[in-house]
């Protein structure tokens, strides 16, 4: 369930979504600490956790990709190996 915070004079900040057992949302909802979330807030909340799911993955993959350098004198070598040089 996703729930959205309220103020609380204990430093709660309003405004943010979590999402939570039923059993803390109700806890929560109880004791003023926050109120059920709208289907409009609950859709936003799932597309922003899967648009930053998404963006870790990218960032993930991008660290992965590894680079070679290599000299043309060894690019050369390995051209030659694949395809020996006709005659």
């Amino acid at each position: 369930m996703v729930v959205v915070t309220n103020e609380t004079p204990d430093g709660g900040r309003a405004g943010l979504r979590v999402e939570v057992t039923r059993r803390n949302a109700a806890r929560m909802i109880l004791e003023g600490h926050a109120h059920l979330a709208t289907a409009e807030e609950s859709a936003e909340y799932r597309n922003s956790i899967q648009e930053a799911l998404q963006a870790a993955q990218q960032r993930s993959t991008a660290e992965r990709v590894q680079v070679n350098l290599i000299s043309d004198a060894d690019l050369r070598a390995l051209k030659s190996v694949i395809r020996p040089e006709k005659r």
